[in-house]
């Protein structure tokens, strides 16, 4: 199965571990040699309505996706700290 990049965009992603929705999914890194998608960006929330900028970005490595759907991305990750944007240290 292919997929336009522009067709991921704007999927929800959900974590599986916590059930959180993250955000959506804004962004991607591909490594040009092998033309691979290597990690996936939610960009952070907004903060104040955009004046005093975004949060954190979340980043979310391709081999931490387990099902793309029509609607939503799921992952397997650690749950993030939402503050920090970051996998929770346990």
């Amino acid at each position: 199965m292919f997929m336009r990049v522009g067709e991921l965009r704007c999927k929800d992603v959900i974590n599986i571990r916590d059930g959180t929705r993250l955000g959506c999914a804004d962004d991607f890194d591909i490594d040009l040699s092998t033309a691979r998608v290597v990690t996936v960006i939610v960009y952070g929330r907004l903060r104040l309505f955009g004046l005093l900028g975004r949060g954190k970005d979340i980043v979310i490595k391709w081999g931490d996706i387990k099902v793309i759907g029509e609607d939503t991305i799921l992952i397997d990750c650690p749950p993030f700290d939402m503050r920090r944007r970051r996998p929770r240290s346990r």
